[in-house]
């Protein structure tokens, strides 16, 4: 665990980012890609196809997650009576359709749907949502949008160690069941679930490094321990 913070640093994720979309986009992964894809679900599970896509694969859709945030942030807001939770919720979301979007639409990789797997390929205005497959929206979302209510309930809510433990596992858990039901499902290249993971975490790192930043730089200002964000609970994200 102590290794974590460094594993998940900016530079990591962004590294590692890059080398995997260059490997994905320029060939050494496509065999794997192919290799690995199918329309599993179909093929073994024809008959939970649907209730796959429309329950556990809603999980880390914007219907379900961004109500969570939303949620998590008025509650503490409300609560505390500062806008700063409802400011990174509206930050976190337009992290998400400015960075993911943005790379999903600049990539235009095509899904395993409308094609093989070829970046710059037609993207949306040729085949849709079908051809912005990179990175992956909804593993993104999962580590993004729960991880920044997680970050909110960190630092706001004062959980003991035990409780911070939890709420990393379940942002984990709920990150693995996005890659693990959208492969099972074959809606996506493994590599764009790969590269959701990474993007997510990094718009995720680029987000809290933000906030503590304005804090600490507000904190200084004012000469005064700062009400939005603690020192003590802010360096308890990992």
């Amino acid at each position: 665990m102590h290794r974590l913070p460094k594993l998940t640093s900016a530079p990591v994720l962004g590294g590692a980012f890059v080398v995997l979309t260059v490997l994905a986009a320029t060939g050494p992964l496509r065999g794997l890609d192919h290799d690995l894809q199918a329309y599993w679900s179909r093929r073994y599970t024809p008959n939970w196809h649907d209730f796959l896509d429309a329950v556990p694969n809603a999980v880390a859709g914007q219907a379900v997650c961004l109500p969570v945030l939303a949620a998590v942030a008025i509650w503490l807001a409300l609560r505390h009576r500062t806008w700063h939770p409802v400011l990174i919720a509206l930050a976190a979301e337009a992290a998400f359709y400015a960075g993911i979007g943005g790379l999903k639409v600049l990539l235009a990789r095509s899904s395993p749907a409308v094609g093989d797997g070829s970046f710059f390929s037609g993207g949306f205005f040729v085949h849709g949502s079908y051809g912005i497959a990179y990175p992956s929206g909804h593993a993104a979302e999962a580590v993004l949008i729960y991880g920044a209510a997680a970050y909110l309930l960190r630092t706001y809510a004062h959980p003991d160690s035990r409780m911070r433990t939890r709420t990393f596992w379940v942002v984990l858990l709920i990150a693995a069941g996005a890659v693990a039901v959208s492969f099972y499902l074959g809606f996506h290249w493994p590599t764009d679930l790969v590269g959701g993971l990474l993007a997510g975490g990094l718009l995720l790192r680029l987000l809290v490094n933000t906030d503590r930043a304005l804090t600490a730089r507000a904190q200084r200002r004012s000469g005064q321990t700062g009400l939005s964000v603690p020192r003590s609970s802010a360096s308890t994200i990992r």
